[in-house]
This record gives structure tokens, C-alpha cells and sequence, in this order.
């Protein structure tokens, strides 16, 4: 497993990256409310892109048709933006955005109520993104990079949601996937060990119900296989001498 070490300089590219991914998702974020639609977001997220000069890092991606991952309710990831894709009050949409700014990648993942949610969707967006953050907080020079995944698994797992083992974090840098892959399950103490330079996104993708998921005809929507809602929160996060530093933040 070759992980790529960044420079203090690179991983102040990959702020850079970083800052104008969260204003992508300003954008996005002000756009989501009932009545709109996926392409709506889709759109807002494009022109932000082409007004901060950065490039959308899903858009031919593998063929993948956009800049945006809208995943409404119990699709998990992946889902493509569509005219067709109506928000409703007391849904839930997760949007995954990534830009190339100076050849550097940054990667991040919000899920946002539509509207008024019920307590239960609203309780599965709140434990998915502090598992996330408990995720972060083990990202520390000495550790391992289970700690992480354990981390995630053992607080979503304690309310009885899902953890999706199909889908995964991973190194980020001059490329979208590096090495190390990270999983959201597994024992601690295991797997390669943390250095400062690592870059990783980290990104629990958690199901109210069952963890099985399944891929759609469009051969990229994933959804969950019993209809239970997702969340998926994701942060780029930079391993330092001093810890751990959010660059979508």
C-alpha cells in the first residue's frame, strides 16, 4: 500500500481546494427546500465552480454525468441529479461534492433536511455526523487507521443503525482515491500506522435499518435494500504533528 505523504505547502493547496468546496456547498445548501429539485442543486453547484476557477472532480469521473452526488432518502450514494428529482418536505438529501483546484483534490459530504424532518431522520443525520467528527478525533499521528473506522461503527452501531461495508473513505490528494482504503467498520489497533502528511476522507455512510445496499439500473445509484433513509457525512481531513486539521471545514 503505497500512501502518498503531503508537504506542509500541499496540504495548504488542498486547504485552498478545501475552502472553495465548502463554498460549493453554501450554494448548494441554499438551494435545498421543498420544490426544488437535484438538477436545481446541481446546477448552483457548477456555477460556483466555474466562478471560483476550480474544477468538479466527479464529472467524467469513471463516466459518472455530474458534479454533484444528490442521494434523496434511501439512496446512499452516488445518486446522479435530475429534473425528475423533486425534494419533498421531510425528505433528506445527502450532497457529495469534490473540486480540483492546482491539481489538488478535496472531497466533502453533507446530508440536509428538506423542510421539517421526523425526529427519527433527524436523530440518523445527528449520530452519522458526530461519528464522523469521533472519526476525526482519532485521526492522530501514532494511531491506526482502524481507529478510525471503529470509531465511526461503534457509535452509529450503539443506536442500532446500519454501517455500509460496500462503500469507503480514502487517501485524497493530486488524485480523487488514494491509498490507504478506509472502511466505517473494524477492530482498532489495526492497519498501517498514522504519519503526519496522511490526507484522508473520511466519510461515514450510516443506514437507519439494514447495512445492505444495492446498486440501481443507472448502474450507479446505490440505495439501501430494505428502504430504510441514509445519511452520509464526509470531511477531508489533513494528519499533522498536532492532529488532525478539517480542509473542507
Amino acid at each position: 500500500m503505497a500512501i502518498q505523504l503531503k508537504s506542509a505547502a500541499e496540504i495548504e493547496k488542498m486547504r485552498t481546494s478545501g475552502i472553495a468546496l465548502r463554498k460549493v456547498h453554501e450554494a448548494v445548501r441554499a438551494i435545498v427546500r421543498p420544490g426544488a429539485t437535484t438538477m436545481d442543486m446541481e446546477r448552483a453547484a457548477v456555477a460556483t465552480i466555474e466562478k471560483l476557477g476550480a474544477k468538479a472532480a466527479f464529472k467524467g469521473y469513471h463516466g459518472y454525468p455530474a458534479a454533484l452526488c444528490t442521494s434523496v432518502n434511501s439512496e446512499v450514494i452516488h445518486g446522479i441529479p435530475s429534473d425528475r428529482g423533486v425534494l419533498r418536505e421531510g425528505d433528506i438529501v445527502s450532497v457529495d461534492c469534490g473540486v480540483v483546484i492546482d491539481g489538488y483534490y478535496s472531497d466533502c459530504a453533507v446530508t440536509y433536511p428538506v423542510g421539517n424532518i421526523s425526529a427519527d431522520a433527524e436523530k440518523l443525520l445527528r449520530v452519522t455526523e458526530a461519528s464522523l467528527y469521533a472519526a476525526i478525533d482519532m485521526a492522530v499521528p501514532g494511531g491506526r487507521l482502524s481507529d478510525i473506522s471503529h470509531a465511526v461503527q461503534s457509535m452509529c452501531e450503539a443506536e442500532g443503525y446500519g454501517v455500509v461495508h460496500e462503500f469507503v473513505g480514502h487517501g485524497i490528494g493530486k488524485n480523487m482515491h488514494e491509498d490507504p482504503q478506509l472502511p466505517n467498520y473494524g477492530e482498532p489497533g489495526k492497519g498501517p500506522r498514522l504519519r503526519p502528511g496522511m490526507v484522508l476522507a473520511i466519510e461515514p455512510m450510516i443506514n437507519a435499518g439494514s447495512p445492505d445496499v444495492k446498486i440501481l439500473e443507472d448502474g450507479w445509484t446505490a440505495v439501501t435494500v430494505d428502504g430504510s433513509f441514509s445519511a452520509h457525512f464526509e470531511h477531508t481531513v489533513a494528519i499533522t504533528k498536532d492532529g488532525p486539521v478539517i480542509l473542507t471545514r
